[in-house]
């Protein structure tokens, strides 16, 4: 049991993710944290990113989620992360992030003209999660 994780990803929607792994790299609101076994109990909230895992089945065999923010816990070699919204590179729907991404663009240009900072900040971290799935998608 200590030679190896155990992986699940949860959002509102349900079990996203779940699976072993050897290692598990995420990005938090403070940097990038890669987690093996044995790791330490730790409550941390993430960033708008990917989360890697790569998998005990073979040294190659890397999982990517699209995680947007959340927190990511981990206790005796489980790691346990809630998001908002979350999905697997193979899952992602490229066409839709991309008209994400331009509605999120059109968005931010319009708050900067009307000088909008709330509106600005909505579509700031809209275009950042549209990103985020569309870089993920290329790892499938």
């Amino acid at each position: 049991m200590d030679h190896f994780l155990t992986v699940n990803v949860v959002t509102p929607a349900g079990l996203v993710y779940d699976h072993h792994a050897q290692i598990v790299v995420a990005r938090t609101t403070d940097g990038e944290i890669g987690i093996l076994p044995r790791h330490a109990p730790i409550i941390v909230p993430l960033a708008i990113d990917e989360i890697r895992v790569k998998r005990v089945d073979s040294d190659t065999h890397v999982d990517w989620v699209a995680v947007n923010g959340g927190i990511l816990e981990v206790r005796d070699n489980v790691v346990s992360i809630v998001a908002d919204s979350a999905e697997r590179d193979r899952d992602i729907d490229v066409s839709r992030a991309e008209r994400a991404k331009q509605r999120a663009e059109r968005q931010i240009e319009e708050a900067k003209q009307v000088e909008d900072v709330d509106q600005l900040r909505r579509a700031t971290v809209a275009l950042h999660r549209a990103i985020n799935r569309i870089n993920v998608s290329k790892h499938s």
